[in-house]
């Protein structure tokens, strides 16, 4: 068997592209970006056209940071929206593709193994990616980037880097083409899985592109990052053992539940942990629904000044629960001890350690009955709001002063889910 070849397709400026489709505007001429207007010039834009990208506005920008002179329309996010064009392209891809062989990476990038249907359809891999792209933009009006490799890492550097200079948009990338184009590449972040922290260590032996990984002392490395630099050091040399099998055979050890949300403005000591209860609510009914029971936590609270930094910490529970009571007498403990009583930004719990319910501890202090009462509950109102919507019903906290739980339940990924129809 031959080398394999993938396809890393991401559609461009997703939001906006999707926002440009609905209006019947091109997004390469028009000047539009993704985001809430009911927000402050600092709200962070979700995505802008290419358009604007070419007038040198970077994409993610605020609002504030979009030059005075530059006209442009202003969408609210329809989330909603967004994940429905996803799952048209998705179907385009299916109607050809195997979902065997596609590996959805995010609302607007996958991954597709195109190494069997070259020959089935008879095209080159370029031949079969460009085929698959103007399939989408025929249905959906949305263009894509693509990066073609003869593994995943590969195909997602061509499409990060190579593919942004080619006038067609696909790169391609073996592990002889990886060495002559990326080895000497800077910023080293431009590479899949090189964050800004990496980098910086790198930085302390002297390294600041994968040339000097490549040729780097391993043993330096392994004592610096520990069992990832075998993963940098494969891909310093442009090599991935994984495929799309065995991503989907791949089944994590430990799980966990998280959820986490910035706050719409300041919020005193109290008023923050109105909304921690909210969201605490939310795990627990997940925790049930999913049957399972938690053995730690974790708790994150950001101060509105960046200067003031942030609190929280995780802590192992003396058992496993899933009881909504018990965790808040956790939480509970764990906010007022940890946290100073100052303007609150930002909120995130985590339920860690789980494991399946049969793994529920019951001790001399646990009252069986109550607690089978209070899951009882929870299952009724998971229910109901499966049928209804998560505002079918809600708990009494919700109606405090302070509560966002109403709000949010209306959005999709903590922005505004949308209707189709509203522009």
């Amino acid at each position: 068997m031959g080398e394999k070849r993938y396809v890393c397709i991401d559609l461009k400026s997703f939001f906006a592209s999707c926002e440009c489709a609905e209006r019947g505007l091109d997004p390469f001429k028009v000047n539009l970006v993704v985001a809430d207007p009911d927000r402050s010039v600092n709200t962070v834009c979700l995505a802008i056209t290419p358009a604007m990208k070419e007038l040198g506005i970077r994409n993610r920008c605020r609002i504030r940071e979009i030059p005075k002179n530059v006209e442009y329309i202003v969408a609210k996010p329809r989330m909603r929206l967004y994940m429905r064009k996803s799952a048209e392209i998705y179907s385009v891809y299916l109607n050809y593709i195997s979902p065997d062989d596609i590996h959805v990476y995010s609302v607007d990038e996958c991954f597709i193994d195109v190494t069997d249907y070259m020959k089935l359809y008879g095209k080159t891999e370029f031949e079969l990616a460009k085929f698959l792209t103007e399939e989408v933009y025929k249905k959906t009006k949305i263009r894509a980037t693509v990066g073609i490799g003869t593994n995943l890492f590969l195909a997602k550097v061509a499409l990060d880097v190579t593919a942004k200079k080619s006038p067609d948009f696909m790169g391609f990338l073996d592990e002889e083409k990886f060495k002559k184009e990326m080895w000497h590449h800077t910023p080293i972040t431009d590479v899949w899985n090189v964050g800004i922290g990496t980098a910086k260590r790198l930085a302390k032996y002297g390294v600041h592109d994968l040339y000097g990984v490549a040729h780097f002392d391993e043993g330096i490395l392994y004592k610096e990052f520990g069992v990832n630099a075998e993963l940098l050091i494969d891909h310093a040399w442009g090599k991935e053992p994984c495929t799309i099998a065995d991503i989907k055979k791949y089944r994590t050890r430990s799980a966990s539940l998280s959820v986490s949300q910035i706050l719409f403005r300041d919020y005193k000591r109290d008023n923050a942990f109105t909304v921690l209860k909210e969201m605490l609510d939310g795990l627990v009914l997940e925790l049930i629904d999913k049957e399972l029971v938690a053995g730690g936590v974790s708790l994150y609270v950001g101060y509105s000044r960046d200067e003031e930094g942030s609190a929280g910490g995780t802590m192992k529970l003396p058992g496993y629960t899933d009881s909504y009571r018990k965790l808040l007498e956790v939480f509970k403990k764990m906010y007022y001890e940890r946290t100073a009583d100052k303007p609150i930004r930002r909120l995130g719990l985590g339920l860690t350690d789980l494991e399946d319910n049969s793994f529920r501890t019951v001790d001399f202090f646990t009252d069986e009955k109550t607690e089978g009462k209070e899951r009882d509950i929870s299952e009724t109102v998971i229910g109901i709001k499966k049928k209804f919507g998560k505002n079918a019903i809600v708990k009494g906290t919700s109606f405090e002063e302070g509560a966002t739980g109403i709000e949010r339940n209306k959005m999709v990924g903590g922005h505004n889910g949308g209707e189709d129809s509203d522009w």
